[in-house]
């Protein structure tokens, strides 16, 4: 199982030169675990950038996904991780909720590369 940040999702729905490293390392549906925070962030971009109709397909689509609530152990561990690495909240969320499920990180977001658990796909 894998966890996909906003990063991931945006490159992908762009058709980014990136679309095909992404491709190999994407995981399937049923392994895909999409942090409702992302599912916020996804909705926020999405609503601006192409619509409102966009953005509920694409929702609905990682509602097919394995959907990680933030709950109190994942903020806890957010909490520390936001102390330990200094991420921003959203991203210490993301990564508590890939460690939490004891998977990977997939994400073009510098401030995860070098972290354990971290799929780190660099942008040109």
């Amino acid at each position: 199982m894998r966890v996909v940040d906003t990063s991931i999702w945006i490159e992908w729905l762009i058709d980014s030169p990136l679309r095909q490293t992404i491709a190999e390392v994407f995981p399937e549906i049923s392994e895909c675990i999409v942090p409702t925070i992302v599912q916020l962030e996804l909705c926020k971009w999405l609503t601006r950038e192409v619509g409102e109709a966009e953005a509920d397909q694409v929702i609905a689509y990682t509602q097919n996904c394995v959907v990680a609530d933030l709950d109190t152990k994942i903020a806890l561990q957010a909490a520390e991780l936001h102390r330990q690495f200094k991420l921003a909240t959203a991203d210490a969320i993301v990564y508590a909720t890939a460690l939490t499920y004891s998977s990977d990180l997939i994400t073009c977001d510098a401030h995860f590369e070098g972290l354990p658990n971290v799929v780190f796909i660099k942008k040109a």
